[in-house]
């Protein structure tokens, strides 16, 4: 016979640190199966987002797929809140749709069960400590690349000004000085087309000897804006 009582799976791994912490596509589906069959539930479905990041539910289609599934009765499962969205707009967002079909959340992390008032509440400051948690990661990733910057490591790609040696961005004299060159343009109250336009009648090339636009001008003249903002508030 048939179980009365049904349920939806969802699962979502972003990295492979998370698998080898213990939170990979397999243990989390086993931990979601385990749950049903002690509190007598059918799992008619578990969906899985791979490599995708919880900042938000704008590219998660499992995710998105698994809400419109839910009716009224069924539990929507999941190992973590942290699985569902680490925004906290979004995730009261997710909890207000599975609210309004009827369907209860439960997070096996977190204990949360949104029959009841105290559940729901505790599922919305869940939420937002989620969101604090992302925003601290946010934060501790500006701060690391603005100590690259400031002493002159490599970050993401090599600018324009410097030369990649290994790790470390060392000066480029030619591009330095067309740097400067900008920033005359710039104090002279010229906008970033026009110092574009006098550079290339110049025969100064870009990084990758092209053509300069308004658009890498003003990245070049932004980037040196902000070097100088994190060298003078490490002095």
């Amino acid at each position: 016979m048939a179980k009365n009582k049904q349920a939806i799976g969802y699962v979502r791994v972003s990295t492979q640190k998370q698998v080898d912490e213990g939170v990979s596509i397999e243990a989390q589906v086993n931990k979601i199966k385990a749950w049903a069959s002690l509190n007598d539930y059918e799992v008619i479905e578990i969906f899985i987002d791979e490599g995708i990041s919880g900042k938000n539910t704008v590219n998660r289609p499992q995710l998105n797929q698994a809400l419109s599934m839910l009716k009224n009765g069924m539990a929507f499962v999941f190992y973590s809140l942290s699985r569902v969205s680490r925004n906290v707009v979004d995730t009261i967002g997710i909890g207000e749709t599975i609210h309004k079909k009827g369907a209860d959340m439960v997070s096996l992390s977190e204990k949360i069960d949104t029959t009841d008032s105290s559940g729901r509440m505790f599922f919305n400051i869940m939420a937002v400590l989620n969101q604090f948690e992302r925003d601290q990661i946010s934060d501790r990733t500006k701060l690391a690349i603005n100590h690259k910057r400031s002493n002159l490591k490599v970050f993401s790609h090599t600018p324009y000004g410097f030369d990649r040696n290994d790790d470390d961005l060392i000066p480029n004299p030619i591009e330095q000085d067309n740097i400067q060159t900008m920033k005359k343009y710039r104090e002279l109250g010229y906008g970033t087309r026009k110092i574009a336009t006098l550079l290339n009648k110049s025969d100064i090339k870009s990084k990758h000897g092209g053509k300069w636009y308004s658009k890498t001008v003003e990245q070049v003249l932004n980037r040196e804006k902000l070097l100088e903002e994190v060298v003078k508030n490490d002095q």
